[in-house]
C-alpha cells in the first residue's frame, strides 16, 4: 500500500510541474489517503504482534 501512495505522489508532482492542477490535487489526495491507511494498518499489525508475545 505504501508503494501505491508513493506512485500517486510521484504522479501528483509530475502533474503539478506540467500544470495539471486538478489531476495533481486528485493524485495527492489519493496518496494521502493511502498513506494514512498504511499507517493505521502498520500500527494495528505492530500492536497485534506484541500481544502474542
Amino acid at each position: 500500500m505504501l508503494h501505491y501512495a508513493v506512485v500517486f505522489f510521484v504522479i501528483a508532482i509530475i502533474a503539478a510541474v506540467l500544470g495539471f492542477g486538478g489531476v495533481a490535487a486528485g493524485a495527492a489526495g489519493i496518496a494521502k489517503i493511502l498513506f494514512f491507511v498504511f499507517l493505521i494498518g502498520a500500527v494495528v499489525a505492530l500492536l497485534a504482534g506484541r500481544r502474542r508475545v
